[in-house]
């Protein structure tokens, strides 16, 4: 009997703690991105998130544009950078439904944890000046990419200069 009951007992075990695919997970893929004419939106799994107003898709709005960018090895929000910032804590002070994320990004040149710091630093920075302007904290989310998500794979000043910069993205684009 005993010889018969320790498999059984075994086999149960196993069945218990087999997994099966999470149905929630089914189907779930990368984020599909729709537009038409008046309003962009994104849709994740079949759902769509947080319709984006016009202003923060057409080309021709101050809004549309999301990169900060900085000096080597500064995490200061250039003058020439300010509006663009302010425009967009007046949308947020505007749209309490959006939430907005900073993403700080450096050049490849430093050593990993140098950059990660300093693409927080930039992000810090971006999020403290959209505060001071209005947007409230529950908004703003500030993290480092460090050099990990380059907008140009070159290796010359013209390259690093565009990768030193802060990514504004609105909830809906990530």
């Amino acid at each position: 009997m005993k010889q018969l009951v320790i498999p059984a007992a075994l086999a149960l075990l196993l069945a218990a703690c087999s997994s099966t695919p999470d149905a929630d997970k089914a189907g779930a893929g990368a984020p599909v991105e729709s537009r038409g004419p008046g309003v962009a939106t994104v849709t994740t799994g079949g759902v769509d998130s947080q319709r984006l107003p016009p202003e923060l898709t057409d080309p021709n709005n101050i809004l549309s544009k999301r990169s900060v960018y900085f000096d080597y090895d500064n995490y200061e929000v250039k003058p020439e950078y300010r509006d663009l910032v302010a425009s967009h804590a007046k949308f947020l002070t505007q749209n309490r439904q959006f939430r907005l994320l900073i993403q700080g990004n450096t050049d490849q040149r430093g050593s990993r944890e140098y950059n990660l710091a300093l693409g927080q630093k930039r992000a810090d920075a971006v999020k403290r000046m959209l505060a001071l302007l209005g947007a409230q904290e529950e908004q703003l989310e500030a993290v480092s990419l460090g050099e990990e998500k380059p907008k140009n794979e070159g290796q010359n000043e013209t390259a690093w200069a565009e990768n030193r910069r802060a990514d504004m993205l609105y909830n809906g684009e990530f």
